[in-house]
């Protein structure tokens, strides 16, 4: 059984941050009761980016949604004994993507992916069992994977799938990216980079930043075709 999920964090986020209602304030407070599908201010990714930096772009509009990933960046080594992305049969990471809009502007928000991550990395489950343990609830907005390359040859291709979440019976609800962006984690050398992406198939957004990441590197010396994974937390937000 599980001693931990992320569903339970950011539940319990949630409920502290904007369920709760303070005895201060009076019998006439009405507490706040939507936890998902908040509107999420245009602003949030823009104050979240570099000011020194012109690789991502925030988008002048508000995101259509707002995820916390909570996963594991998967590795092999390669020929020069160091590991890069693991992106043949068809992994290169697994997360589960949970709805955090009603969490912006709440007390727990900025640290909301440091606080999952030590949860996270304490659990001795993987990336796949969560996703099964948790199943179909309504934070859940969907989950993120890599696939072969739609066009035949290359390295696989990063999607993120709404279509058993979220937008469940949507058949389009979902995003196949790109790569346009990127830049070193601002955070230090052990959080993977922060990404723009651009929509290459699918009707769930038009751009996919990943920002706000927690670990998911392995920078160990290896041997080649050894593989790795790390686990790692990030905001994920879909324009």
């Amino acid at each position: 059984m599980f001693f931990w999920s992320a569903l339970s964090l950011v539940t319990a986020l949630a409920s502290s941050s904007a369920l709760a209602a303070p005895s201060s304030r009076g019998p006439s407070f009405k507490p706040l009761t939507q936890i998902t599908g908040c509107d999420i201010p245009s602003s949030v990714l823009q104050d979240l980016l570099p000011a020194n930096q012109t690789a991502l772009v925030a988008p002048s509009s508000a995101p259509n949604f707002l995820a916390l990933g909570v996963g594991v960046q998967n590795y092999t080594c390669s020929s020069t004994g160091t590991f890069t992305h693991l992106r043949h049969n068809n992994i290169g990471a697994v997360a589960e993507l949970f709805d955090i809009s009603c969490l912006v502007g709440k007390p727990d928000f900025d640290s909301l992916q440091t606080k999952a991550f030590e949860e996270w990395s304490a659990s001795p489950q993987t990336a796949q069992e969560l996703i099964d343990a948790i199943g179909k609830r309504p934070i859940i907005l969907g989950q993120h994977f890599f696939i072969a390359n739609p066009a035949g040859s290359g390295a696989n291709v990063p999607k993120f799938d709404f279509t058993s979440g979220r937008l469940a019976g949507d058949a389009q609800a979902f995003v196949v990216a790109s790569k346009v962006g990127d830049i070193l984690a601002p955070t230090g050398a052990d959080d993977v980079d922060w990404l723009e992406l651009n929509q290459t198939s699918g009707a769930l957004a038009s751009q996919v930043f990943r920002v706000a990441t927690v670990a998911g590197t392995d920078g160990a010396a290896c041997t080649a075709g050894e593989t790795a994974s790390a686990k790692y937390v990030a905001k994920y937000f879909f324009y």
